[in-house]
């Protein structure tokens, strides 16, 4: 049985000028996420829109690269909700770039409502709509789908690009909506590719330990890398992290040392000890790998409350602006500012500091830091900043 005419839906949504789409996806027992559904959602002409259910496991399947190529139009919004995955997924499993991002999820945070907001509460929030969201803990890699199934991935496009409307115009009345799309954009990089340098310099630990111990990590994580590629299982079923570690400052020549290692269980022992050994060897023979960067500045107990007065700060011009404060700063930001603040260093390159959250807050964040700026609480009970400098 012929899949869905893709062309046909592409052309509709390239003439609408945007797309709405979401997926489903099964990560569990795996060493990267398997695509099982892709649900879009088009313009009807009429305030709705209609949606497809698109199924790459069914046999036929669907010819993907017209909606690919749709992704990658810069002429064409692509509307989402929290879809960092979904992002990743599709750029990895279809081979094209995905511009043009308009996330729900990340535009809602600049309309006042709470960060990280659930599609559910969005729509309720926003259009009066209530979603029955039975299946969201479900197998959709099995076949076939159940009618239950087939409705709630429906729902997750349904109204996507009503809500987009509604958001779009609360933002447009706010000046808000160029400061979205900029969040947005960030999402068209996210990737959900294995870097191993990356995973490697992650490890537990790793930092500290000398050039020779690091070779072999890094030996034993390509291994584990591939392994788990090749057979399609998580990485940690295959070697849990503390034991690659330990594994690489012992450096076990043979089975019996290889078997006195904490956190080797008989089952791996036995399918990848010699697997693992060889990794070892290799190791070896390699040139010893130092730290990638040198440590910086850390963090003193002093800065606690600094930070936390920081933090108080950023809450009260996210209130003010009627803002997220998620969208402003983490706390490794303020960390940081505190930091190159208190060993007087440039500024860091932390997105507090950037664009316009250093309009809103970041400009206010270093006078304080400075002594320039008092937080005292008022008679209503809430944060005020006095200007010390003036």
């Amino acid at each position: 049985m012929a899949g869905p005419d893709t062309a046909e839906i592409a052309a509709r949504a390239r003439a609408a000028g945007r797309l709405g789409i979401d997926t489903e996806f099964m990560g569990e027992g795996r060493y990267r996420s398997l695509l099982c559904l892709v649900q879009v959602a088009v313009d009807d002409g009429q305030g709705g829109a209609d949606v497809w259910i698109l199924d790459p496991l069914t046999g036929g399947g669907f010819d993907h690269e017209p909606l690919a190529e749709l992704l990658a139009d810069p002429d064409v919004e692509i509307v989402l909700h929290a879809g960092r995955q979904d992002v990743a997924l599709l750029r990895r499993v279809w081979q094209t770039d995905i511009t043009n991002v308009f996330d729900t999820q990340i535009a809602a945070g600049f309309a006042g409502m709470r960060a990280q907001i659930g599609y559910e509460g969005l729509l309720a929030e926003l259009l009066g709509v209530r979603l029955q969201k039975s299946a969201s803990f479900t197998k959709w890699d099995t076949r076939p789908l159940s009618p239950e199934q087939a409705d709630y991935a429906r729902g997750d496009v349904l109204n996507i690009l009503q809500a987009a409307d509604e958001l779009q115009r609360r933002l447009t009345a706010s000046g808000r909506l160029d400061w979205a799309r900029e969040e947005c954009r960030v999402l068209e990089s996210i990737t959900d590719d294995r870097d191993v340098d990356q995973i490697f310099e992650r490890l537990p630990r790793i930092a500290g330990l000398d050039g020779g111990v690091r070779a072999v990590a890094s030996e034993l994580v390509a291994w584990r890398e591939e392994t788990a590629r090749e057979q399609d299982k998580p990485v940690s079923s295959v070697l849990q992290d503390a034991a690659l570690v330990e594994i690489a400052r012992r450096k076990p020549k043979n089975m019996e040392r290889l078997s006195q290692i904490r956190g080797l269980h008989e089952g791996t022992l036995r399918r990848r000890g010699k697997w693992i050994l060889d990794a070892v060897e290799r190791g070896r023979s390699q040139p010893p790998i130092p730290p990638t960067r040198e440590r910086g500045p850390g963090p003193t107990p002093q800065d606690a409350p600094l930070i936390a007065l920081a933090e108080a700060l950023v809450r009260a011009g996210a209130m003010e602006s009627d803002l997220a404060y998620e969208l402003l700063a983490t706390r490794a930001d303020l960390q940081a500012v505190v930091t190159a603040v208190r060993e007087h260093l440039p500024e860091p390159d932390v997105r507090t500091l950037r664009g316009w959250r250093r309009e809103v807050v970041g400009e206010e964040l270093l006078a304080l830091l400075r002594g320039e700026r008092t937080l005292s609480v008022g008679s209503d009970l809430r944060l005020h900043i006095v200007n010390d400098a003036t």
